[in-house]
Parts: C-alpha cells; sequence; structure tokens
C-alpha cells in the first residue's frame, strides 16, 4: 500500500475519534453496570475497568497533543451504537442476575476485543507515520485492553465452570 502520510494521518485521527468517541461513552455508561452486577468481583472488574478507560482516555489525549489536533465529535453511531446495543441486550436479562452478570462479561469481553483490534490498526499506522511516541501510547492502550479482557475472561470461566460442577 502506497498512501501519502496526510492521507495516513486523516485515517488515523477519524479512527483515533471513533475509539476516543466510544471511550467517553462507556466512562459514561459503566458505572450502571457496577450497580446492575450481582457478584462481587465483577463489579470490582467493572470499576477497575472504569479507571482502566480514563487512563486509556488520558492517553488519546496526549496523542491528540503530540499530532497537533483536537478531537472532533463522532458523527457516526458504530462504536457507540455497539456499546448501546449491549446494554440493551444485559438490561433484557431483568431480574435474573446470573443471566445478567453473564451478558455482562459477554458484552465488556466483545468490546475490549474491538477495542484491542482498533488500538492494534492504529499502533501499525502510528509506526508508518515515524511516531513511536504516539506507538508507545497506543500499545499501553492495547495491553490494558487485553489485561482487561483477560481479567474478564477469567471471572466468566470460573462462574460458568463452577456451575456446571
Amino acid at each position: 500500500m502506497n498512501l501519502d502520510r496526510e492521507k495516513l494521518e486523516i485515517f488515523f485521527i477519524e479512527h483515533l475519534d471513533k475509539i476516543y468517541c466510544a471511550k467517553q461513552h462507556l466512562i459514561s455508561r459503566l458505572p450502571q453496570l457496577v450497580e446492575q452486577a450481582y457478584f462481587s468481583d465483577l463489579k470490582e472488574a467493572i470499576t477497575n475497568t472504569i479507571e482502566n478507560v480514563k487512563t486509556e482516555i488520558t492517553r488519546l489525549d496526549m496523542i491528540y497533543e503530540l499530532m497537533e489536533v483536537s478531537y472532533s465529535d463522532c458523527a457516526t453511531k458504530g462504536l457507540v451504537g455497539f456499546i448501546e446495543d449491549a446494554f440493551v441486550a444485559i438490561n433484557k436479562q431483568g431480574p435474573d442476575v446470573e443471566l445478567r452478570d453473564l451478558s455482562i462479561l459477554f458484552y465488556l469481553q466483545n468490546i475490549e476485543s474491538v477495542e484491542m483490534a482498533s488500538f492494534q490498526i492504529l499502533q501499525m499506522t502510528a509506526v508508518k507515520l515515524k511516531n513511536k511516541q504516539i506507538g508507545k501510547l497506543l500499545k499501553e492502550n492495547y495491553e490494558q485492553a487485553k489485561s482487561n479482557r483477560t481479567l474478564l475472561l477469567l471471572i466468566a470461566s470460573k462462574y460458568i465452570i463452577s456451575d456446571l460442577g
């Protein structure tokens, strides 16, 4: 692929805006999941995720600063719509706390997976833009999302396996 720097920067910023928008939306919605979660370790994992997302947003802010651009409000509903669909599905579980917690785990796993993929592509783009500092910040966000996903997977397996035993 032979993209010039300007086109690559436009791509990078547009997609950085999308992940930033999704992160901002998550910050506003995740506290509701803490209230809805039944199992204490899931509540704790969601609380930790909120703090991690705040740190990831700080890193994204640093990237905008390094690129000397500002976040532009996302015009599409892509990732935000995906997050909202997850909240609707979680709420459908109603009073069944076990299924609700399993749904929370399922959708948070999916959200973390999308974030990981997004950070990987942006990180590769940063390499092409020859910006090691931005690449490092994106790698840190990728590693954080990966860690969150692993924790959620461990919690899910604990409950699914213990339920079968």
